[in-house]
C-alpha cells in the first residue's frame, strides 16, 4: 500500500536534489500501461510491480535479523517509516536518476538497494533491541533443516527472475544475469562448505548459507561481469560472510538470521566487485579491471554511503519508537513465542 501511495513516487519520480523522487507518481498517478520511463520494454505498471517485489523483499530481510523480539504494533510502523525514509531515498540514489546514478554507480539487482540497505538496518535494529532470552547461554539450533533446505532451494531459483528479470527483457543480458547468478551461488556455497569444513565438520546448513551469500554477492554485478567472475565472486563471498558470521558469533551479537553478515556484507562486497569485475563487453561499463578506476571509485561511494545512511536511519527510527510506544516484547510474551503472544496461534 506504501508503495502504490507514495513509495514509487519517491523511488522514481523525477530527481530532487539527487536525494529523492518527486510526487508525479502519488497513488501510481501517470503510471501507465504503457512504456515507462525506466520500462522501455514492458508497461510502466508492470515495471512498478517488479520494483514492489524488491521493496517488499528488502523489508523480509530487515525482519530476520530481530526475530522473536519485536512487537507486532511497533514493527508495523517501522515497517512503515523505514520503507520511505530508508528504501524509497536509496532506490532513488541508484535506480532513480539520483546521486549515485548521476555519479556513475552501478547496481544491477539490487546489491546496494536492497542488501546492503537491509542488512545494515537489521544490524542497527539488534544493537537497539539486543539478545534473545538465552542467547549465549546455550547453542539456538535451527528448528528444521530440511524445510531451511527447501526454503533456500526456492531462494535459488527466485533469484534468477530477481536478478534475469532487472534485465527487463528476454534477451541476451536477461541470458548473462541467470548464468552468472547461478554460478556465484554454486561457487558460494561450496566456498562456505570448504570455509567451515577446516573449522569442524561441513554442514548442509553451511552449503545453503553460503549459496545466499553468492547470491547476494552477485546481485549488483550480475548484468555487468562474466561467468568466469561470477566463480570468484561467489566464492570470495562465501568466504567472507562466514569468517564475518563467526566474528559476530564472537562478539555475541544476536543478529538472528545473519542479514548483516550474509546480505549486509555480502552485498557491501557484491558492489566493489561490480566496480571491479565489469566488462564492456557484457553491458558497455567497464570496472577497475579495465583500467577503469572511477568506476570502482564510484561504486565504492554508493555503498559507503548506503551503509551509513541505512545503519544512522535505521538506528534513530528504532530509538525513537522504542522510546514511544517500544519494540520488544515483554520477557514472558518472548517466553510463550510471539506466534501465541502476538497473533494466538501456534505455528
Amino acid at each position: 500500500i506504501q508503495w502504490v501511495v507514495i513509495g514509487y513516487s519517491l523511488a522514481f519520480g523525477s530527481d530532487i536534489g539527487g536525494f529523492i523522487g518527486n510526487l508525479e507518481y502519488l497513488g501510481l498517478n501517470n503510471v501507465t500501461m504503457g512504456p515507462g520511463p525506466f520500462s522501455e520494454a514492458i508497461p510502466g505498471l508492470l515495471f512498478m510491480v517488479f520494483q514492489l517485489v524488491f521493496a517488499g523483499l528488502t523489508m523480509a530481510i530487515v525482519t530476520s535479523g530481530i526475530a522473536e523480539r519485536v512487537k507486532l504494533s511497533a514493527f508495523i510502523v517501522f515497517a512503515l517509516l523505514w520503507t520511505t525514509l530508508v528504501y524509497d531515498p536509496l532506490a532513488h540514489w541508484v535506480w532513480g536518476g539520483g546521486w549515485a546514478a548521476q555519479f556513475g554507480a552501478l547496481d544491477f539487482a539490487g546489491g546496494t538497494v536492497v542488501h546492503i540497505s537491509s542488512g545494515f538496518a537489521a544490524l542497527a535494529l539488534a544493537i537497539v533491541i539486543g539478545k534473545r532470552a538465552g542467547f549465549g547461554q546455550y547453542v539456538m539450533e535451527p528448528n528444521n533443516i530440511p524445510l531451511t533446505i527447501l526454503g533456500a532451494g526456492l531462494l535459488w531459483f527466485g533469484w534468477f527472475g530477481f536478478n534475469a528479470g532487472s534485465a527487463i527483457a528476454a534477451d541476451g543480458l536477461a541470458a548473462n544475469a541467470f548464468v552468472t547468478t547461478n554460478i556465484a551461488a554454486a561457487a558460494g556455497a561450496l566456498a562456505w562448505m570448504f570455509a567451515s569444513w577446516v573449522k569442524g565438520r561441513p554442514s548442509s546448513l553451511g552449503f545453503v548459507s553460503g549459496a545466499i551469500a553468492g547470491l547476494v554477492a552477485i546481485t549488483p554485478a550480475a548484468g555487468f561481469v562474466t561467468p568466469i567472475a561470477a566463480i570468484l565472486i561467489g566464492a570470495v563471498g562465501g568466504m567472507f560472510c562466514y569468517g564475518i558470521m563467526l566474528w559476530r558469533i564472537r562478539k555475541g551479537l544476536d543478529e538472528s538470521l545473519d542479514a548483516w553478515a550474509i546480505h549486509g556484507m555480502g552485498g557491501l562486497w557484491g558492489a566493489l566487485a561490480t566496480g571491479i569485475f565489469a566488462v564492456a563487453a557484457v553491458n558497455g561499463a567497464s570496472g577497475l579491471i579495465e583500467g577503469n578506476v572511477h568506476q570502482f571509485v564510484a561504486n565504492a561511494a554508493g555503498a559507503l554511503a548506503a551503509v551509513v545512511y541505512a545503519f544512522v536511519v535505521t538506528y534513530v527510527l528504532a530509538v525513537v519508537i522504542d522510546k514511544t510506544i517500544g519494540l520488544r516484547v515483554t520477557e514472558e510474551e518472548e517466553y510463550v513465542g510471539l506466534d501465541i503472544s502476538q497473533h494466538g496461534e501456534r505455528c
